[in-house]
């Protein structure tokens, strides 16, 4: 019970992790691995729901008080992202799509949840913190989950073709919903990053989210676009899309060298020791996402040049979740010990 008391809320992103790391395994031909991450991944999610429903039910004073949070409250959303990235992951790795629906609908109505009942906290809340106390790349993940409803949602529309202009409309306004929050947000973010202190402390992983946010708008926009001869406003916007799509591309790439540094700023320079912590895997998943959107962007652009680089980024993605792996590993054994000790 007590784990379930303690949950950290953004936990899930390690679902969003496994699932993404996954699906770039299998797009760059290695399906042995992938089918091994979808079996760890349904692992965790069955664990991490357990808990979080345990949470609901017998904790929930501590679900409002981390939902009111600026801090905690964003990684609720990793919930939603959970579920569509696992449900991506069924339809992309295993071929298996009537799972997907289920997860699709608790994503969309968790999304419609925390999103709305996130940001009204947010706003009629009292003795609001300063802007360095109350912003971080966690924030970013509101962009992360209404993209992962998109992404999730334009392949169902694909497979299941009724209702599929309406299906693949509403994936385009989330699109579009995501694309708006991310250049709102980012906004507040950089100007944390230039005109307000930043100790090593608080430049923390979820920062990552930064890139992997506009990774996972160019995933969906790249989605959208391979998709635009099952509707005929998609195509006529497809123009439009492509130059989006590769704006917000080039964006993510810009970010990766300087988290790069700032990281190494962190650890090497201000000496903060590297110890497991569950928001690591706000950086595993962003090197995944990078991996997966350049793939499909070099598809949708029909540009093969392209693909030299999740070539390269999916081996950085197997190894961040490797050692995130055996980090969370290492501290369930240590936790084991402590509790036989006492």
């Amino acid at each position: 019970m007590r784990a379930a008391a303690d949950l950290f809320p953004g936990y899930f992103s390690m679902v969003m992790a496994t699932g993404i790391t996954s699906i770039a395994a299998n797009l760059m031909g290695f399906p042995g691995i992938a089918w091994g991450l979808i079996y760890i991944n349904i692992a965790t999610f069955t664990i991490l729901s357990a808990l979080f429903v345990t949470r609901l039910i017998f904790y929930f004073d501590r679900i409002q008080k981390d939902l009111i949070d600026h801090l905690r409250g964003p990684g609720f959303l990793t919930v939603v992202a959970g579920c569509c990235v696992l449900g991506s992951q069924l339809i992309l790795v295993a071929d298996t799509f009537a799972p997907a629906v289920y997860l699709w609908i608790a994503g969309l109505v968790l999304w419609i949840i925390i999103v709305y009942s996130f940001f009204t906290a947010m706003t009629i809340r009292e003795g609001k913190p300063p802007l360095e106390k109350g912003i971080s790349g966690t924030w970013l993940i509101a962009t992360v989950s209404t993209q992962s409803v998109s992404v999730l949602g334009t392949l169902l529309a694909v497979h299941y073709r009724t209702f599929s202009h309406e299906f693949l409309f509403f994936t385009l306004c989330m699109f579009f919903t995501g694309c708006m929050l991310y250049l709102i947000l980012i906004t507040l973010i950089f100007y944390r990053f230039t005109f307000l202190e930043i100790t090593r402390e608080n430049l923390g992983p979820p920062y990552w989210i930064n890139m992997g946010a506009v990774a996972i708008t160019t995933l969906a926009a790249s989605r959208l676009i391979l998709a635009a001869d099952e509707f005929h406003l998609i195509k006529e916007l497809v123009p439009f899309l492509k130059g989006f799509t590769l704006f917000f591309w080039a964006a993510g790439s810009w970010w990766v060298p300087l988290l790069v540094i700032l990281g190494l700023w962190r650890h090497f320079v201000k000496k903060l020791p590297i110890r497991y912590d569950p928001q690591y895997w706000s950086m595993v998943f962003p090197l995944g996402m990078y991996t997966v959107c350049t793939f499909q962007l070099s598809k949708a652009l029909d540009f093969p040049s392209l693909m030299l680089i999740p070539q390269v980024f999916v081996y950085l993605a197997l190894a961040a979740w490797t050692i995130a792996f055996l980090g969370l590993a290492y501290t369930l054994v240590q936790a084991v010990s402590v509790t036989r000790d006492q």
